[in-house]
């Protein structure tokens, strides 16, 4: 499947975002113990974009290398 990258946007719908939270909850929680409380800030720069996700934190899990 070939996958379009658009790069002349300014900024995602608001579904957008959710979705990707959602992708980066899962992804964080195999690394946090968290409460699911997020926050995501995405800033036009000069080369691009500054992208700060911002949650808490209860601790941080064990985990072992992939083999």
């Amino acid at each position: 499947m070939s996958e379009n990258i658009i790069f002349d946007r300014d900024e995602l719908s608001e579904g957008e975002k959710q979705l990707f939270l959602a992708d980066i909850k899962k992804v964080c929680s195999e690394y946090f113990e968290n409460e699911g409380r997020f926050s995501l800030d995405i800033t036009r720069t000069e080369g691009g974009f500054s992208v700060c996700l911002i949650f808490d934190a209860r601790r941080i899990k064990r985990f072992r290398k992939p083999m």
